[in-house]
């Protein structure tokens, strides 16, 4: 019998584990822990976010101890090496966990969010776009059917970040919204001269929560329904209309939604328009969403 794996992808906003036997999924866990609370204007990883961090990956390492898997693979955001607290967290880590955190380079972390989110999809038109939206960064990459990357853009943009630079009304000002805008199509006219132009993708594929989770109101869910939401297809135009209802929202009444995470009703606001934002450099008016991201990714890797 095969020795189950155990992945965790570390993010800004969210700490998630998989466990399993691939491609049979034993354990999937998240927990939006806001390890990168405050982190834009410190430098620093907050205690209060370090504590929910550690409790999170307690409760990760019983689960893997439980499984009984010994491979274990910890990816984490930049953030977590280059806070200048960032060797606590990679101490905290390694006494739970017996592993070390990684910060992946741009390039693996490219190829393995574009594995995770690829590998169960359907026949698509070549390139393929897929966007990554994390808590502090999001992830631009363009590649082929067959998996080979052609181009990857790291923006330093993320739901998080964003919120705490820009978005300090309940809900955001309209003035507010046009700065967080604008720094939105900065990122993205960046990403363009650097060689990765959201408007050449043929198709394209959108992972991670904020996506995700727009996806679910989009599809008109009154829960979150993970199975509902993987491999949908969805127009453009009716996500643009959800995106723009989400952004007109108070935090207390995006917490009423069903299909909400509580922990992400106050920065999917930013999220959201970075969604806005690059959707209107493509030249397709559909995008399939994947619950498969990084995370799959990662735990693949530990079988080559």
């Amino acid at each position: 019998m095969r020795e189950p794996v155990a992945a965790i992808d570390c993010g800004t906003n969210t700490i998630k584990l998989l466990i399993g036997t691939l491609p049979e999924v034993s354990v999937r866990e998240a927990r939006m822990v806001r390890l990168g609370q405050g982190v834009d204007a410190t430098g620093m990883l907050a205690p209060a976010a370090l504590e929910r961090a550690f409790a999170a990956i307690d409760e990760y390492a019983a689960l893997i101890r439980d499984a009984g898997a010994t491979r274990v693979r910890f990816c984490a955001t930049s953030a977590t090496r280059d806070a200048g607290n960032a060797a606590e967290f990679a101490a905290g880590v390694r006494a739970r966990l017996g592993v070390d955190p990684e910060v992946l380079s741009g390039e693996e972390e490219a190829r393995l969010a574009f594995a995770g989110a690829t590998r169960d999809a359907g026949p698509l038109p070549s390139p393929v776009l897929v966007l990554d939206i994390g808590g502090g960064s999001t992830e631009l990459i363009l590649g082929d059917e067959a998996g080979g990357l052609r181009a990857a853009y790291s923006m330093d943009i993320g739901s998080v970040r964003l919120h705490e630079r820009r978005l300090g009304g309940d809900p955001a000002t309209p003035d507010q919204v046009a700065a967080c805008v604008a720094d939105i199509d900065a990122a993205i006219d960046q990403a363009a001269v650097a060689g990765l132009d959201p408007g050449a993708a043929a198709s394209a594929i959108g992972v991670a929560g904020t996506i995700t989770t727009i996806a679910a109101g989009t599809l008109g869910l009154v829960d979150y329904d993970r199975e509902a939401i993987h491999r949908a297809v969805l127009p453009v135009e009716a996500v643009e209309q959800q995106i723009q209802r989400l952004v007109a929202m108070t935090v207390a009444e995006r917490r009423e939604l069903g299909w909400m995470h509580p922990g992400r009703a106050d920065v999917v606001d930013a999220g959201a328009l970075i969604l806005s934002r690059v959707l209107r450099r493509l030249r397709i008016d559909r995008i399939e969403v994947a619950e498969t991201d990084i995370l799959e990714g990662i735990a693949w890797s530990l079988t080559e």
